[in-house]
């Protein structure tokens, strides 16, 4: 008889996650967006249940922060408790932001957790029906930062159990929007005899390799405007034969980006009735960061801040009454500039092309590994940095030749 087992993969859960810069939205949204994280937690119990699976894997950064809050540590407990109720086991490791060192003062866990304790990769055995049906490989940090490669402790250790599943909450060596923590390559991973990767700390979703599965299944709730679209977990099934893999959202807030063309508004009320029928009704709970842009200069005036501010006050007051309510919490404007001042267009063109060929990684890589400026600073979308930096560089040599001409 062929042996099987199903089980969730979720990483990076950041329970109680603080969400500072969403402070300025109205109070009875931001309850739900400091919800949020729980709330995607109780999905994901509620997905679990539903699937009859076998158990759980938590692939570290299960809290947002080293000392967790008790109220966080008493919500992954219940959680566990009901899947314990439901017959689910769980296997759980802790990553950089919830290491083993950082709190003393964890509140235990019911009998089906089982937790990946040392800070080598250790084996944690699941039992069905009395057999021992899976090996789960995994190690936990117990400092915040691990900067050695860890795939050379995975070894596989007992060929008579079915199925052998790797945890590893790390970096694919060269991604750079991460710290770079627990490094490994794809091909270390691949030449080890596991049939199952489930991998942790990168918070965008991605399937790194289908043979053998090797993938991250980015955070449960996104967290600003950088973690955009559906979060969620996989749901794993296992033969002896074949693996096959579904990525499904658990999140209770989704960050969404929305660019609209405004080139045709000639008046504030075109304005709003734009900016309106361009945001679809969503069966979700949105924060939206919306991007105004037209090619050329307005008959409305979009540079009135204050008219601005007003305008998407009333499109949120409508938006936000809705059960599934809608919020732009940001907005930004690109609105091409039309000047009667010459510029060289050769000049032009050699800072476009400067700017096509800088490596913004590489220019904010060691603002982003400052370990006091990268707690201030959230990841930076390339082309907006570019797009700014244009901007300011022809504003400046606009200025430089009004002034040589008076």
């Amino acid at each position: 008889m062929t042996q099987s087992i199903s089980f969730i993969h979720a990483a990076d859960l950041h329970l109680d996650s603080p969400f500072k810069g969403l402070r300025n939205i109205p109070s009875k949204l931001f309850q739900d967006v400091r919800e949020s994280t729980f709330t995607a937690l109780d999905n994901l119990v509620q997905i679990a249940i539903l699937k009859q699976v076998d158990f759980v894997l938590f692939v570290g950064d299960l809290f947002d922060n080293e000392k967790q809050s008790l109220k966080a540590q008493v919500k992954l407990r219940t959680a566990c408790e009901t899947l314990q109720a439901n017959e689910i086991d769980v296997f759980l490791s802790y990553g950089n932001h919830d290491h083993v060192l950082g709190n003393p003062y964890r509140l235990p866990f019911p009998d089906n957790v089982h937790i990946f304790s040392s800070e080598h990769v250790e084996q944690l055995i699941y039992e069905k029906d009395h057999e021992k049906r899976a090996a789960i490989y995994g190690f936990s940090y117990h400092e915040r930062a691990v900067r050695m490669n860890k795939t050379e402790e995975y070894d596989k250790q007992d060929n008579q159990i079915p199925f052998h599943i790797a945890t590893l909450h790390g970096s694919l060596h060269g991604n750079q929007t991460h710290d770079p923590y627990a490094p490994f390559t794809l091909k270390e991973l691949q030449n080890k005899p596991f049939d199952y990767w489930a991998l942790g700390h990168i918070h965008e979703r991605a399937e790194l390799s289908h043979h053998p599965p090797i993938i991250y299944p980015g955070n449960i709730q996104g967290r600003h405007r950088n973690e955009t679209g559906e979060k969620g977990c996989y749901y794993v099934q296992m033969t002896e034969t074949d693996t096959s893999y579904d990525f499904i959202p658990l999140q209770s807030i989704q960050f969404i980006e929305q660019r609209i063309d405004i080139s045709a508004c000639a008046t504030i009320h075109d304005l709003e009735s734009t900016i309106q029928s361009a945001i679809p009704r969503s069966k979700s709970k949105q924060l939206l960061h919306i991007t105004l842009y037209s090619e050329y200069n307005q008959t409305v005036d979009v540079k009135d801040e204050e008219m601005m501010q007003e305008l998407i006050d009333i499109i949120n007051e409508s938006l936000m009454e809705e059960k599934y309510w809608q919020f732009i919490y940001t907005y930004k404007l690109e609105v091409r500039q039309t000047t009667t001042i010459a510029v060289e267009e050769k000049f032009v063109e050699e800072i476009e092309r400067a700017l096509d060929t800088t490596d913004v990684n590489q220019t904010l890589a060691d603002l982003y590994r400052h370990p006091i400026a990268r707690k201030f600073v959230n990841k930076l979308d390339h082309e907006e940095i570019k797009q700014a930096a244009h901007n300011l560089l022809l504003y400046e040599l606009l200025q430089t030749e009004e002034r040589d001409e008076q």
